[in-house]
């Protein structure tokens, strides 16, 4: 299948769909698929079985990528949470997409996992007579945890009034311009000895970002997942006075960065977010890293309009208006920039509560349908 993909062209065979990751092999794709496994063993005869085969190939290619959703890692593949930034060695990809990916990056095809039994997390949680939870982000998905659970969610004040200060989002239109003016906030801020947590949402940006330091002279800690066994260290370290850090989403999350000896004269940690996340409980848990426990601190996003969170979630006619209105690289704040975000992290968190409602609905209807027979679906 990786072989027959690389004969296909984006919008010439096949059609991508980037909101819902999907892919559609059009007339001219499915055509060349016929002429090229006229003479394959029987499994690619099958027009069926072999469109599903390379439609995985082309998802593998087209969305799932190197450093951002998945490592290398000793010849194997290891998923990384999108959400927490951290590696799940013992996880695999189901319907042939982890062997589509590993293809893709030449490595030794492992024996698709054999499903014995499946459950969704929500029907896994409903099977307890009593669940409770914590979470500083539960409040966004309450009517969520209703509707699923019917448990409702409680705010416990902080023990401590929380004095963050929240700066503005930053808007440009290129990464290049965005990339620029982080690191010309973080110089500017590390000059005065204000420790930093800049916070990415790949390996891949991380690194990118640990490059332009570099160039710049500027000594830094770098957090992903491909430094797992760092962190405590690292983020011991995180509120010292002069201190850079790098993170993905895992940075630290659940404990409290301690502030240096005079770091809370400076104004405590600053964290910088470059990117906006599909959900904005996940945006929250970041910037939750600076001004914990009553302590100063500060926070703030630079965004671009070439962001994946944009590209997905606005609809191409608000993308060519921002273009054409939008922030250029002098990276301002508009009303219009600022309602763009929060359309497209609406429609994100909708998405993905919609697909989580799905997955729930065939749960039950299968655990129906298969009690209905007399067969037990776990």
């Amino acid at each position: 299948a990786h072989t027959l993909v690389a004969a296909l062209e984006k919008g010439a065979d096949y059609e991508v769909d980037v909101r819902y990751r999907d892919i559609t092999l059009n007339a001219s794709g499915l055509q060349k698929l016929a002429d090229r496994c006229g003479s394959l063993p029987g499994l690619w005869r099958s027009p069926s079985r072999r469109a599903e085969l390379v439609k995985q190939a082309l998802l593998a290619r087209e969305f799932f990528l190197r450093d951002r959703q998945y490592l290398v890692q000793d010849g194997k593949i290891v998923i990384i949470d999108e959400s927490t930034g951290r590696p799940m060695p013992n996880r695999t990809w189901h319907q042939t997409l982890h062997q589509a990916i590993e293809a893709k990056e030449g490595i030794p095809l492992s024996d698709p996992p054999e499903t014995v039994a499946r459950l969704s997390f929500q029907r896994f949680f409903r099977c307890y007579h009593k669940l409770s939870g914590m979470t500083g982000t539960a409040n966004e998905a309450a009517s969520e945890f209703w509707h699923v659970y019917r448990l409702a969610v409680v705010k416990i004040p902080t023990n401590r009034p929380c004095v963050r200060v929240m700066h503005p989002d930053r808007f440009f239109a290129t990464e290049p311009a965005k990339w620029g003016a982080v690191v010309e906030e973080i110089a500017r801020r590390n000059a005065t000895g204000q420790p930093v947590l800049v916070g990415t949402r790949s390996v891949a940006a991380s690194d990118h970002l640990a490059r332009l330091l570099e160039a710049r002279h500027l000594p830094f800690a770098l957090l992903n997942a491909t430094r797992l066994k760092e962190e405590a260290a690292i983020v011991a370290l995180a509120g010292e006075r002069g201190r850079i850090t790098i993170a993905t989403n895992m940075a630290g999350r659940g404990t409290d960065i301690r502030l240096g000896p005079g770091v809370a004269e400076l104004g405590g940690l600053h964290v910088i977010a470059t990117e906006r996340h599909e959900s904005g409980r996940v945006d929250r848990q970041l910037f939750g890293r600076a001004a914990r426990q009553g302590d100063a601190g500060s926070a703030q996003a630079f965004l671009s309009l070439e962001d994946e969170l944009f590209r997905k979630f606005l609809p191409s006619r608000i993308l060519g208006l921002l273009g054409k209105w939008g922030p250029g690289d002098s990276g301002g704040s508009t009303p219009l920039l600022r309602r763009s975000l929060k359309l497209a992290q609406g429609g994100a968190e909708r998405q993905a509560r919609k697909q989580r409602e799905s997955v729930l609905r065939a749960d039950l209807w299968l655990d129906e349908a298969l009690s209905f027979a007399g067969i037990d679906a776990v």
